[in-house]
């Protein structure tokens, strides 16, 4: 590279948030650092790119082809473990992990690079990415996760529900849902992973654009947010981003969602309505699928 080019949703973000942007000047001297430390020749970044990270192909000492990933780290550390999630999937549904690398400010990632690359949201319809995702998730899910400290499932829905009311107590009236639900489907997003049947290693993010086609195996599972918890909620993303199917049957979404996965249904559309609240302040989308799924 001779000048240092942002990818396009880094650099929106960047404009967006004061701490991305002096991150982001900072920016090639890490990336110029890795490459030394790796021993890497550093392609350009991928386009659109990552809202919060910078991510290239790069090509390792013995003309391995490899993705380098770099991350800003917000307060909440939401990307923290990552790296330990792809390492113990040990690339069984996900791509492989070669090194990492944690600063004070970013945190690197050097992974095995997809090809061709195609994101499965621009390959398939919706009713077929449902079978690989749901595919992808049985995989993911076996792996056992004793080894690593892996947060609870319940820290990051508790953190989210505090966020979802200090949000809902300054919106508009016209930008909140009805305070009746907002209340039980908040209530029911903080108590639903204390009674799972089941706990597994979560991805938390898979969709369409994070899972990519590949050589050694169809698609690949990128850029996890791993969690230990309740399986039905790994579902979740997916579904979200199918919002036209959403709009027009959440429930049935959810019970072929959950059917393909082997989940109990009706834990599914709770996580589903509970998930439409939290995430309903200013969509119009989400307030409407909580209505649709709110218990009788």
């Amino acid at each position: 590279m001779t000048a240092f080019p942002v990818p396009r949703y880094l650099a929106e973000t960047a404009r967006r948030d004061n701490g991305v942007a002096a991150w982001l000047a900072g920016l090639p001297s890490i990336v110029a650092d890795l490459a030394e430390r790796w021993s890497l020749r550093v392609g350009e970044p991928f386009q659109p790119g990552g809202q919060c990270s910078w991510t290239a192909p790069v090509t390792g000492p013995a003309g391995a082809g490899r993705v380098l990933k770099v991350g800003f780290r917000f307060p909440g550390d939401e990307e923290r473990d990552e790296a330990a999630g792809l390492w113990l999937w040990d690339g069984n549904g996900a791509v492989r992990l070669h090194a990492a690398c944690v600063t004070e400010s970013a945190y690197a990632l050097l992974v095995e690079r997809c090809v061709p690359g195609t994101p499965l949201g621009q390959v398939l319809t919706g009713p077929e990415q449902d079978q690989v995702v749901a595919r992808l998730l049985r995989q993911l899910w076996a792996q056992p996760h004793a080894a690593y400290p892996f947060r609870p499932l319940a820290e990051m829905c508790a953190a989210r529900a505090e966020e979802f009311e200090q949000e809902y107590a300054v919106a508009s009236a016209d930008d909140r849902i009805d305070p009746g639900l907002a209340r039980a489907g908040i209530a029911l997003f903080r108590a639903l992973p204390g009674t799972a049947d089941a706990r597994v290693l979560l991805c938390t993010d898979l969709h369409g654009e994070n899972i990519l086609a590949a050589q050694r195996s169809p698609w690949l599972m990128i850029d996890p947010k791993p969690y230990v918890g309740d399986p039905a909620y790994d579902l979740l993303q997916h579904m979200l981003n199918c919002e036209d199917r959403l709009a027009a049957d959440p429930a049935g979404l959810a019970d072929r969602m959950a059917g393909l996965a082997g989940i109990d249904a009706d834990r599914v559309r709770q996580w589903l309505f509970a998930r439409s609240v939290q995430e309903s302040v200013g969509s119009p989308l989400m307030r409407q699928v909580a209505r649709q799924l709110a218990p009788a």
